[in-house]
């Protein structure tokens, strides 16, 4: 089968399930990295005690943890849908190195956005804290170990960086294809 008539079998947008998960998981990882950074602005959980107060800080930890793990799954069932169903054909195509540059910053985003929460949570757990989803109190899987802890951390912080530069690319990119209207941005358009 030649690479034409591939190209006309696939559908020429993701399927609405998965074209709302995208949106959902973006809002979704927006404020997750939105409140990591003001964490660590502040300098950790005493800082932002400081800056926001004890029941402010306990709230803002307690959503990070119950959105963190709710991206966790959302990502799961994003990749579940990703094998279920083949990504739409780029109409146009795109170039070689645009489809590869392309397919390497989806295949991190996607690795990540799940390495990230489960760092995080071995981190909470190996900080000695409730690993919480929304009031409920879930397995640690690990015992408390701070020095491990504190290292978890760190690499939850480097995942969380690195996202945050494969967004901007991602984002670039999407932007790039939105000004030249070419149609690759309604693969993954709501409306």
């Amino acid at each position: 089968m030649s690479t034409t008539s591939v190209a006309m079998t696939l559908p020429a947008r993701y399927t609405l399930v998965q074209r709302l998960l995208h949106w959902l998981i973006a809002i979704v990882v927006f404020g997750l990295l939105a409140a990591g950074f003001l964490i660590w602005a502040a300098g950790g959980h005493d800082g932002l005690v400081k800056l926001l107060g004890d029941d402010l800080t306990n709230q803002l930890y307690g959503y990070h943890k119950s959105f963190g793990i709710l991206l966790l799954i959302l990502m799961v069932l994003r990749v579940l849908l990703r094998f279920g169903s083949p990504p739409p054909a780029y109409n146009p195509p795109l170039s070689t190195p645009e489809r590869m540059l392309g397919s390497t910053v989806h295949l991190l985003l996607y690795l990540l956005l799940i390495a990230m929460p489960i760092v995080g949570w071995l981190a909470t757990a190996a900080g000695g804290f409730p690993v919480q989803f929304f009031g409920i109190e879930l397995p640690g899987f690990i015992g408390k170990d701070p020095e491990f802890a504190e290292e978890l951390f760190d690499l939850h912080g480097v995942i969380a960086a690195v996202v945050a530069g494969l967004l901007v690319l991602h984002i670039g990119a999407g932007l790039k294809h939105w000004k030249l209207k070419d149609g690759i941005m309604r693969r993954i358009s709501l409306p």
